[in-house]
């Protein structure tokens, strides 16, 4: 008889059973708490004195509402929204983000969250961190957020007769980031150096003042471009200076005359 033998095979398989079945529980666990943070591929944009929106979402899919979720900048430490517990945690947020964020939550049980920022600034811009933490396991992504502001509508005007022809001015306040400044022609729209252009910085945004010297009445009307590189847009006016400049250099020439005579 071999009953020993047998019910020592079946302990032996039993125990060899229980071990895989120990070993696979395992890797579903780890499995499940493996994930990716997942950031737009682009950098985000928003308009100075609007709201942002930061997105990021778990891959594969997974309930967030039992994570901790924080945002911050160049350091961990510099929190700008943090979630935890389920609740928003925001005693230890920087000064500068305080009242201005709210973490939009309506599909954290996908893995999916947004920061909003009220009244988007200039010294906004930049890196933020998106990071998650679950009981096992941390990831994080880093998102860029652009600022860009429209200037406003230009002014265009001629100043007083020098260095034997006219200076064009022209003005635009209030742009973000520093914009693209060109002078054209009318025929064939080509490209004309600005004399001197002049950036200043008020309140973070930039004003800007550039002026063109013509001494000779080839082109009949300029035009101003102020542009926005980031979103491509831009503001423009133009002058015709066709009988303006004839007007002035002739008064200098009338002028220059009766000195001679004198």
């Amino acid at each position: 008889m071999n009953f020993p033998e047998t019910s020592g095979r079946r302990a032996l398989f039993s125990l060899l059973g229980f071990i895989v079945l120990l070993t696979c529980l395992h890797f579903q666990t780890v499995n499940a708490e493996r994930f990716k943070v997942i950031g737009p591929d682009q950098p985000v944009v928003a308009v100075v004195g609007e709201d942002a929106e930061l997105s990021c979402h778990l891959s594969p899919v997974l309930g967030a509402e039992h994570m901790v979720v924080r945002w911050f900048r160049s350091s961990f430490q510099l929190v700008v929204h943090l979630y935890e517990n389920g609740m928003d945690q925001n005693k230890d947020q920087i000064p500068e983000y305080r009242g201005r964020t709210e973490l939009i939550r309506k599909y954290i049980s996908s893995g999916t969250v947004s920061l909003r920022i009220h009244n988007i600034g200039p010294d906004d811009e930049g890196s933020y961190t998106c990071f998650f933490q679950s009981d096992t396991s941390y990831e994080d992504a880093t998102l860029e957020l652009k600022v860009v502001r429209l200037g406003s509508v230009l002014s265009i005007s001629v100043k007083d007769y020098q260095d034997r022809g006219i200076s064009i001015l022209c003005e635009s306040a209030g742009w973000y980031p520093e914009p693209e400044v060109t002078w054209r022609q009318e025929v064939g729209q080509s490209l004309i150096p600005a004399s001197e252009t002049e950036f200043q910085r008020q309140n973070g945004l930039f004003n800007v003042k550039t002026s063109l010297l013509m001494r000779t009445n080839q082109y009949d009307k300029i035009t101003c471009h102020i542009r926005n590189t980031v979103i491509n847009q831009e503001r423009e006016s133009s002058i015709s200076i066709a009988g303006i400049f004839f007007q002035r250099v002739s008064r200098w020439m009338v002028s220059l005359s009766i000195f001679w005579c004198l």
